[in-house]
């Protein structure tokens, strides 16, 4: 006869993961080209008593050209105040959000650390060269320290950043410390990259660089995403495929009745006005920026 073993204990939970998750589900995969990079599901945070965010809720889809590696570029528009840099807070796990669900590929946890975060004062560590800098971000992220030193070389260079690789942050511009900080992102692999107003200060030169080099980072890997948290409309229809406006509702007298949510997203790419140099010269490009400087104003 045989008897049972004493049960088995139960094992101990996960630790919390720094997302809120949604339960995986046994749905079929996405075809392909449609894989969901990030999902934003039903998002509120609430600041001192103030509902900053109210269900946001927005979707960044893999988008695919066949023959060409392609990323994605996505703006998250809306006027100061309206909760975007609290949004990219969320999106990176630096905070939690009361209710709701941010996830990576597949409905997975976007894990530790796979999220880049540039925000706008762009800090570097004023007591080390621009070498040094990456090397200190290569060498937290896990790397030995030669392999750190081929990494940043090459990326200093890939940024036309080889000529200050010596060079303390002080010395060197507003625009080289924002391709440092990128670069300094990409000592490890992160395919989600999210950017806090890159375009602020820039004078017309400068910005075309900046496009430019969100644009080259994005199409370096098919998954990779930029998302670009700015008010700066021209610029951000410029550089991206998909633009997100994060908006509040208001009453017939103008007063703020909720808090922010995504009040229009338009698709770039089905508009034919991604992914083709010289795109704001057409006068689709210029419609298009009319409505949505229209839409901007009831934010």
């Amino acid at each position: 006869m045989t008897t049972a073993g004493p049960p088995t204990p139960p094992s101990p939970p996960s630790p919390p993961s720094p997302f809120l998750t949604v339960a995986a589900t046994a749905t079929a995969p996405p075809p392909a080209g449609e894989d969901v990079l990030l999902d934003v599901r039903d998002v509120w945070q609430k600041l001192g008593g103030n509902q900053i965010l109210e269900g946001v809720t927005l979707q960044v889809k893999d988008r695919v050209r066949p023959g060409q590696v392609t990323g994605q570029v996505v703006a998250l528009l809306g006027p100061s105040g309206v909760g975007k840099t609290r949004l990219i807070r969320l999106i990176s796990g630096l905070d939690r959000p009361d209710r709701g669900h941010i996830c990576g590929v597949r409905a997975c946890a976007l894990p530790a650390g796979s999220v880049g975060v540039v925000f706008q004062s762009y800090p570097l560590l004023r007591h080390h060269t621009v070498l040094g800098n990456m090397m200190v971000a290569g060498i937290a992220n896990g790397l030995p320290r030669e392999e750190a030193n081929t990494k940043a070389q090459t990326l200093l260079k890939r940024f036309g950043l080889d000529q200050r690789a010596d060079f303390f942050p002080a010395k060197i511009s507003g625009g080289q410390r924002q391709r440092v900080a990128i670069a300094q992102q990409l000592m490890r692999q992160k395919q989600l990259l999210l950017m806090d107003e890159p375009f602020s200060g820039l004078d017309p030169a400068a910005l075309d660089d900046v496009i430019k080099l969100l644009i080259e980072v994005a199409h370096m890997d098919e998954l990779n995403t930029i998302v670009v948290v700015t008010h700066d409309i021209r610029s951000a229809l410029i550089a991206s495929d998909t633009v997100f406006m994060l908006g509040r509702e208001r009453a017939a007298d103008g007063h703020i009745t909720s808090g922010a949510r995504i009040k229009h997203q338009y698709d770039l790419v089905a508009k034919g006005l991604a992914w083709r140099p010289g795109i704001e010269r057409e006068p689709e490009f210029r419609e298009l920026e009319t409505e949505v400087k229209e839409h901007f104003r009831s934010l």
